[in-house]
Order: structure tokens, then sequence, then C-alpha cells
């Protein structure tokens, strides 16, 4: 009985990942983010931390070198691009298997180690790729110019059909749909939903569980003879694919790829939204990813004309006092903001936003229960 709870439950949660997916548009609408460029954010650093969520925050290894794989994707993708089609489909699945590849080689020497010395070789990773990308490759990344699509790329595959984009550079495409504004969207948000799904699969599994394991003690397991390192660096793997795909997804809406994404600010961005949202969460990485994707597009745009108005209804000294400090909050400061929020979070919900949603959820129950007898509620369930 408990089973079919669950999995009823899971049946319920995926339906309404699903409906949030797609009346996203309408349900952000309020709060100023119902625009596609936005929500393709919120969709794709979505997906990227919901497969370090499985690496943290099944396994508790924490990986500062996740921008690597985040950076890998959008040079694959924007390859096929260049040389094969501009259909999406190749660039996605090119992407997806090249990183498969790379997360093998770097979880292989990194998982020899645990702890901080595991970080800080996933760090010290991350850092030669992105130093790579800037000197070494800059035949195949094009240094700090980024590549980018030409006029006179082969494409092999478009070419073969036919397929003339003319004067014009060429935009990604779905089988003919362009892959822009709503659609694109969509497309991303199509992804997600996938991608969640994976993972609600590997948490409800036998490996998520020997994942939950290895998280628990490890040294425990490895007493007993049982070897984990197989766990654990198929773990890295799977997360590596979802990094790297969810940046094959950016090429896809912005066909440019960069080096910049292999800065390290960009792995301890994925450290914060899934602490921020819950680690070890289903939900919790995608809502701490749009979360701070929300406040880094929202706070970031207010500037000192936009707080004068807000300011308004104060006399004009203490106009100027309040925007003063309210500028350091906004803007180019707005990780000031984030900073705050993540200490309130940590220190009052140390489970992430996931563990106020549950606390929520226990006091309406509390309610809808409290007029019930003390024999009913008694009861085990069933």
């Amino acid at each position: 009985m408990l089973t079919q709870t669950s999995k009823k439950g899971d049946l319920l949660l995926l339906l309404g990942f699903v409906l949030a997916v797609a009346f996203g548009p309408i349900i952000l609408q309020p709060f100023g983010a119902g625009y596609p460029d936005l929500l393709q954010k919120f969709a794709i650093f979505g997906i990227f931390a919901i497969g370090f969520n499985i690496l943290f925050g099944l396994t508790g290894y924490l990986s500062f070198g996740h921008a690597a794989f985040l950076g890998v994707g959008p040079y694959t993708a924007v390859w096929s691009f260049k040389l094969l089609t501009m259909n999406v489909v190749p660039a996605i699945i090119f992407a997806v298997v090249v990183s498969g590849v790379f997360a093998l080689l770097i979880g292989f020497v990194s998982l020899r180690r645990s702890g901080i010395y595991f970080s800080i070789l996933t760090l010290a990773f991350a850092q030669m790729s992105y130093n790579l990308a800037y000197s070494v490759l800059t035949p195949i990344t094009n240094g700090e110019t980024g590549l980018q699509l030409r006029q006179h790329d082969p494409r092999v595959i478009d070419t073969m059909f036919g397929i003339n984009y003319g004067a014009e550079l060429p935009s990604t495409t779905l089988f003919g749909i362009p892959m822009s504004g709503w659609s694109g969207y969509y497309f991303c948000g199509v992804v997600l939903i996938i991608m969640f799904y994976i993972s609600m699969r590997i948490f409800r599994s036998p490996f998520g569980m020997m994942l939950r394991a290895v998280k628990s003690n490890q040294n425990r397991m490895n007493y007993t003879g049982l070897n984990t390192r197989p766990y654990t660096l198929a773990a890295f793997v799977i997360s590596g694919m979802y990094a790297d795909l969810a940046g094959g997804l950016m090429a896809v809406t912005d066909p440019l790829a960069g080096a910049e994404r292999m800065q390290w600010t960009a792995s301890g961005e994925v450290v914060l939204m899934t602490i921020l949202g819950g680690t070890g969460t289903l939900l919790g990485p995608v809502i701490g990813a749009g979360a701070i994707k929300y406040f880094e597009n929202i706070f970031s745009a207010f500037n000192e004309g936009t707080l004068l108005q807000i300011f308004s209804f104060l006399p004009e000294g203490l106009q100027h006092a309040a925007v003063s400090v309210a500028a350091l909050f906004v803007g180019e400061g707005w990780h000031l903001t984030l900073g705050a929020l993540f200490m309130i979070i940590v220190i009052f919900l140390p489970g992430g936003l996931m563990e106020g949603v549950n606390r929520i959820m226990r006091l309406f129950t509390k309610s809808g229960s409290g007029g019930s007898s003390p024999q009913a509620t008694a009861q085990p369930a069933e």
C-alpha cells in the first residue's frame, strides 16, 4: 500500500510540474517574469541544478567544477551547427555524448579522493578547461572572441537536403520550428520535464538508494567489501551530462559559445541554487535556480531612475538617502541581496526553500485534521 501511495504521490508531483512548466508564462506574468528569455533561463539552469543535485544531494560529493561541463556543451552544439545542420537534435545528442566522455575522464581521477580534496580537484579541472579554452584550444574555441556561426560554414546535412540560408545568418530550428521566443522556451521546458522525470526515477531506484548509502557512511560500505567507486562515478557522469545538456540548450537558444561559461563562479552559482532550494529534494534545485535567476534579472535591472520613482513619495532629502541605501542591494549590487537572502535561508531554513514549503503544508494538514477524533488520528496509515 505504501508503494502505491508513493507512486501516486510521484504521479501527482510530475503532473503538477508539467502544469507549472506549461502555464509558467501565465503564472509568472504578475511577477514580471512572464517573457520567454527569462523563462528559458529558468528551464536551462533548472536542468543544470537537477543534475548537480544527483551528485551532491545523493552522494554528498561537492563539485566545484561543474562549470567545465556547462561550458563544453555550447562548444559542442555550435560546432554541430557549423559542420552538420542547424537542427538542434544532433547538437543536443553530441553535447550529451561528449560530456559523458569528458565527465568520465574527470570523474575517474577526481573520485580517487573525497571531501574537500575532491572539491579542489574538480575546481582545478574546471580552471584548466577555462584556461585551455583561452589558449591552447583557441583553434577549436576561438579564444576570447568565442565560437560563432558564419555564413560560409559547411553545414553538410543542410547542404545535402538543399537547405540554403542565403545571405542571412542561419538560426537554430527543430525540424523547421525556430528555437527562439516561445517555441524555444517550450522546447527547453519539455527537456526540463524529461530530465526531471529521469531524476525522479533515479531518486526512487535501488541505484539512488545506494547513492544515499554512500552519503550516509561510505567508509562502512567499503569495510563490508562493497566497491562504491562505480556508483559514485556513474552519479558524476550523469550529473556532468545534465550540465552539458544545459550548456547545449544555451547554444540552442543563443548559438554562441564562450569560455566565460567555464568560470568558477558558474560552479558556485549551481551550488547556491541547490542549497537555496533544498539539497537532496526533487523540486528544490529547480526552485533555487528559478529564484536566483529571477533576482539576477529583476533586481539587477533596477537603476537610479527606477529607485527615484519608487521612493518619489518621500521628501527630497529622504528620497536621495533611501536611493543611496537601496542602490547597494540592486543593480550591480544585486549579489548583496542574494547573499542576504542566502544567509536568511541557511539560518532559518537549513533544508532550503523546500523546508519552508513542507512546513506550510504541515500547518495546513494539521489545521485540516484538527477536528478529527483521536481514534481516527491514532489509526496507522495504510
